[in-house]
């Protein structure tokens, strides 16, 4: 699978909000601040997790689709990869 650039820009700027937050530290920043950026880029992370793991989804579908395979099996790894990463 081919990553697309949307995909790698969601992930530039999570390192940006990681960087974010190092300065927040650096600079002294109260806890809860801290802790809500780091918040914000796990969720982040998770979005990007599903984006990726929804597009590979897609890619398989339509290769085992043009093959005249069955996809059962795709959906099921595509679950439990979604499960692991939680």
């Amino acid at each position: 699978m081919e990553y697309n650039k949307e995909i790698k820009n969601r992930l530039k700027r999570i390192e940006g909000q990681i960087k974010g937050v190092l300065g927040m530290m650096e600079q002294g920043k109260d806890c809860k601040s801290v802790v809500a950026q780091l918040s914000a880029a796990r969720n982040a992370i998770d979005r990007a997790i599903a984006v990726i793991a929804s597009s590979n989804l897609e890619h398989c579908l339509r290769e085992s689709l043009e093959k005249g395979e069955k996809t059962d099996h795709l959906v099921k790894e595509a679950m439990e990869l979604l499960i692991k990463s939680r």
